[in-house]
């Protein structure tokens, strides 16, 4: 009965909180970006042209640009903002314990309930949350940031890792500084904002 009393309430303010005039739902839960036009002007436009290898085709899911037509460097900021924010700290579904039982198979070790073979399973649970762990993190933001900004109607284009990095950043061992993040995020929206249109668009 309680549970259903609290369930009541819960509800009861969630009715009342959005028959407010000043909830606005479509606003990003981790509040709003106050960041001037003016602003845009302090960047230097990344280099967005370069000659397309096989190379660089193969590698457009993990290296590419963001843009969309008619958009102001403030609402590019922050709706990407706004996605890097889903998609930061994301935690992988393997961790350090898991060992190769998280994997569809298993390492046969002969010697798993001796002292040697506790060893063993720690070196190799080392191995994978160095190699697996990362790339997975690495690829889950991806994932998170193409499905975000494609669901709010930007386009993805494809680069150069060599152009790609000077304004972008991977997470896997680690959260990237935050100074250091803010930055690729407003270049990110600078060129989000005013990169030419491209015949060359990704699938979302």
């Amino acid at each position: 009965m309680k549970y259903f009393s609290n369930t009541f309430i819960v509800g009861a303010a969630f009715i009342s909180c959005a028959a407010s005039a000043e909830v606005n739902l479509s606003t990003s839960p981790f509040g709003i970006v106050d960041i001037a036009a003016a602003e845009a002007t302090e960047l230097e436009m990344p280099k967005l042209e370069f000659v397309v290898t096989l190379e660089d085709e193969r590698n457009f899911d993990k290296y590419y640009y963001f843009r969309r037509d008619e958009t102001s460097f403030p609402v590019a900021y922050a709706d990407i903002t706004e996605c890097d924010g889903y998609a930061r700290g994301l935690v992988s579904r393997y961790s350090y314990e898991d060992g190769f039982d998280a994997y569809p198979y298993t390492y046969p070790y002969d010697y798993s309930y001796t002292v040697a073979g506790a060893a063993g399973s720690a070196i190799a649970n080392v191995m994978i949350a160095a190699i697996f762990v990362p790339s997975e993190k690495r690829w889950m933001r991806r994932v998170n940031m193409r499905q975000c900004m494609g669901f709010k109607g930007y386009d993805r284009i494809g680069l150069s890792k060599a152009l790609w990095e000077p304004f972008n950043f991977e997470e896997g061992t680690g959260a990237e500084e935050e100074e250091s993040r803010l930055k690729a995020l407003k270049l990110q929206a600078l060129v989000a904002s005013t990169a030419a249109a491209s015949e060359k668009v990704l699938p979302r």
